[in-house]
């Protein structure tokens, strides 16, 4: 297949965090599953039948967390990697025929008491064939925090991993993390020719950060980017539309192919040719940034952590800290960058 239609699905959010028990939550996350699902091939039928890719927003299924303890959050809102969630989701994607991508937070039996931001790719039979693990996030918790027995356990493709399908090789990365270029570039050194960007974000008539970003990563790492926001959150606190609108389709130029305004929507859709990204990724010249990549010249600036990894384990063993932990690391790693005059203060 050289050539199909991708969708970023703006979708709302309706959150679990009112939700006054985990059996109420898990009621409210199915039927999330099955209003998005209506959605999907509602959109299919508008789109077409090329349409072989969708992206949901992070925090579709359940919200985010609101000062849950970890244990409390991954009992309420967290999937089992083989739960009834991903079953259903499963059945959202073979019922559509399309490959489903979209962002949940997840339990992992060998870390009980956590919960990990989890970007997953299901494949048109339903399929799970891509489980990536968000790495930089403020207040949850990362494989990064149990950096050695993360890697013992899944290794370095369980970090970065790429899945190579009909629709191209297809990476995620996580909300935030299209800011931290390491992350795209190291998925794209793996193979990555299409990136799928599910984010709960600020929109703007104005550029903003992540926006700006999703076209760097796109033309840096010549790849496309399908990155789908949410269309406001429900049932929490802030003012709801805070996170809603301008999901769009990056072209491997930086140029956005379409996008949406705000609202529920299914208007980011475009066609994702793979043939042609190929021919452009072979050819030689100065717009050829990955076969520029002198990656040595870097390695030195990179040894030295910033965020000190195993923050979660002590001697091996997995602590469980408190919500205080996430702030107390992140004023640790400003200290270290202070002595080593990374930071000053006036």
């Amino acid at each position: 297949m050289s050539a199909y239609t991708a969708l970023a699905l703006q979708t709302r959010c309706l959150a679990v965090n009112r939700c006054v028990s985990d059996a109420e939550a898990r009621e409210r996350m199915r039927a999330n599953i099955e209003r998005v699902g209506r959605q999907v091939l509602g959109s299919k039928a508008f789109i077409g039948p090329d349409l072989k890719l969708v992206v949901l927003p992070e925090y579709f299924l359940s919200g985010y967390p609101l000062g849950d303890a970890l244990p409390a959050w991954a009992s309420k809102a967290a999937l089992a990697p083989d739960g009834v969630e991903y079953e259903l989701l499963g059945q959202v994607a073979r019922q559509a025929g399309v490959y489903l991508s979209g962002n949940a937070y997840e339990t992992d039996a060998h870390f009980p008491g956590l919960y990990f931001q989890t970007s997953f790719v299901l494949d048109d039979q339903g399929a799970c064939v891509l489980r990536y693990r968000r790495l930089v996030s403020l207040f949850a918790p990362t494989p990064h925090d149990v950096w050695d027995r993360y890697l013992e356990l899944y290794g370095l493709e369980g970090v970065f991993p790429v899945a190579d399908t009909p629709l191209g090789r297809l990476g995620c990365v996580a909300s935030e993390e299209i800011l931290y270029p390491e992350i795209a570039r190291g998925l794209a050194l793996r193979g990555a020719e299409v990136l799928l960007h599910s984010s709960s974000e600020v929109a703007s008539p104005r550029l903003t950060p992540k926006d700006v970003a999703k076209r760097a990563r796109a033309y840096e790492n010549s790849c496309w980017v399908v990155s789908a926001n949410s269309a406001g959150i429900v049932d929490v606190d802030i003012p709801g539309e805070s996170v809603d609108g301008m999901s769009k389709i990056v072209d491997p130029l930086g140029e956005v192919r379409a996008e949406a305004g705000y609202g529920e929507s299914m208007v980011a859709h475009a066609v994702i040719d793979i043939a042609a990204l190929r021919r452009q990724r072979l050819k030689p010249g100065m717009g050829n940034l990955l076969a520029r990549q002198r990656l040595e010249l870097f390695a030195a600036q990179y040894a030295d952590s910033v965020v000190s990894p195993n923050s979660m384990l002590k001697d091996g063993e997995l602590q469980v800290p408190g919500r205080a932990h996430f702030l107390e690391q992140q004023r640790a790693s400003i200290e270290k960058l202070l002595t080593r005059g990374v930071l000053r203060r006036d």
